[in-house]
């Protein structure tokens, strides 16, 4: 079930529910998602609860509250407004950078973890963008082009921000 409480541009709650259909089936998960598509005050409300992080993200993913069984693989938050802004910044629609967050979210309902997986949601996630017709993942665009650095502080953050190409440029990978 996918329910537009802020409106992307281009995309109907019919066209994402279509989507999102055949990005679980991709996936491998059994089961229907329910995504929600919000504000950035409604992101950062719920990524201050769940995370304890006082500031909006582009995607929340919630996996199945309870043990009974449900057909639902888990619940996903987007933030609309991210999406617009992320798509305008990336060179495609706002349409299309919520379908790429609702792969994303997808994967993490699944159980892929990128932040201790050694590459391995993002080499996933690669190959379901290809197979969905998407562009750039949410990882891979994340990490192209930008030095390994510890969190130092927002000093260091900032210092490499600035240093940074304001769009990144593609990467040529040898198949």
């Amino acid at each position: 079930m996918v329910v537009l409480r802020k409106a992307v541009a281009g995309l109907s709650e019919a066209a994402l529910n279509r989507f999102a259909r055949r990005a679980v089936r991709a996936v491998g998960l059994l089961g229907q998602a329910n995504i929600l598509v919000t504000t950035n005050r409604e992101m950062k409300s719920l990524n201050l609860r769940f995370r304890s992080r006082n500031a909006p993200t582009d995607v929340l993913s919630f996996p199945p509250g309870s043990e009974l069984p449900t057909r639902d693989v888990g619940d996903i938050a987007i933030s609309a407004e991210m999406a617009a802004k992320n798509g305008k910044r990336l060179g495609h629609s706002a349409a299309e950078e919520v379908k790429i967050l609702t792969l994303h979210g997808l994967l993490h309902l699944a159980g892929y973890d990128h932040e201790h997986d050694n590459g391995r949601m993002a080499r996933r996630e690669q190959q379901l963008r290809i197979q969905l017709g998407l562009r750039s993942g949410l990882i891979e665009r994340n990490t192209v082009n930008r030095p390994r650095v510890q969190r130092r502080g927002k000093r260091v953050w900032a210092a490499i921000r600035t240093a940074l190409p304001s769009k990144p440029k593609p990467v040529r990978r040898k198949r």
